[in-house]
């Protein structure tokens, strides 16, 4: 008997295919409750696209015949995602990024191609000035749990579309396709639930602490930034990583002041 994690996954990943294809021919419009919400929205002052994720649970971190994950990595629990979110549909762009902020600090210049050099406190400010320019409190950064949960699509594979490596040039910009530089967004195969770039191009910021393991994580989808730990996390892998490297499960520490050419962010809005 199919375990309820992988039925309510399963369902996830049937809605989102019918979806994209009601997406083609107009705006879908969901009910949560007495809600009405559109399953793409759209930031009004700066273009960005967000997908509608639904609730749901799965196990972070558990990927198949992945015989090389690292202890931080380790080990394997289920999460609750309990509230329906908007995921950015792909990284904050340059263009995106001058558009509240007024420079644009990457290396890689190009308006569509992914902001980076930028700090985890920069993004917090740019998250700050969002939600006022907006008049909202709903933008932010995911958690780690969203980001792979919105990553995975309802998959427990080692990549969301599967175990085969040799895929992965379809849909993520690494090493050895990248040219050692990032690429404008949304160019490769998105995942099943719309999202694209989730591996490769720019490593992307989230909003926990860094923890060396994942014991005593929250079991309900929420930032971990309990402890003492000075360091945050980024997720995805980059342009600059091989394509072994780049899986569902990949994530790194960084200083909070840290400013790489392959590392940017996506946003969430809250419903």
């Amino acid at each position: 008997m199919r375990s309820k994690i992988s039925i309510i996954n399963h369902i996830n990943t049937v809605r989102s295919y019918l979806k994209k294809k009601e997406i083609e021919d107009s705006c879908v419009i969901t009910k949560f409750g007495s809600l009405e919400i559109t399953d793409v929205f759209t930031s009004s002052s700066t273009g960005m696209e967000f997908v509608l994720i639904s609730a749901g649970e799965f196990h972070m971190n558990t990927v198949s015949k992945d015989k090389d994950r690292s202890d931080y990595e380790s080990p394997a629990h289920k999460v609750t995602i309990k509230n329906s979110f908007y995921m950015g549909k792909s990284s904050v762009t340059q263009k995106q990024w001058k558009n509240i902020m007024g420079t644009s600090p990457s290396h890689f210049k190009g308006e569509t191609r992914p902001v980076e050099m930028i700090s985890w406190g920069e993004v917090q400010e740019f998250v700050q000035k969002l939600n006022a320019i907006e008049n909202t409190d709903k933008y932010r950064l995911p958690s780690e749990a969203e980001w792979e949960y919105a990553c995975r699509a309802g998959t427990q594979t080692r990549y969301f579309f599967g175990d085969n490596e040799s895929k992965l040039n379809e849909y993520a910009w690494c090493v050895e396709n990248s040219g050692r530089k990032t690429h404008p967004v949304g160019q490769k195969k998105p995942n099943p639930w719309g999202l694209s770039d989730m591996y490769g191009n720019v490593w992307e910021w989230v909003q926990d602490k860094w923890h060396d393991n994942y014991n005593l994580a929250p079991s309900d989808g929420r930032a971990w930034e309990d402890g003492n730990n000075f360091y945050r996390v980024s997720r995805g892998c980059s342009w600059y990583c091989n394509a072994g490297s780049c899986s569902s499960v990949a994530r790194i520490s960084r200083e909070p002041e840290s400013h790489f050419a392959n590392l940017g962010f996506r946003l969430l809005r809250e419903l």
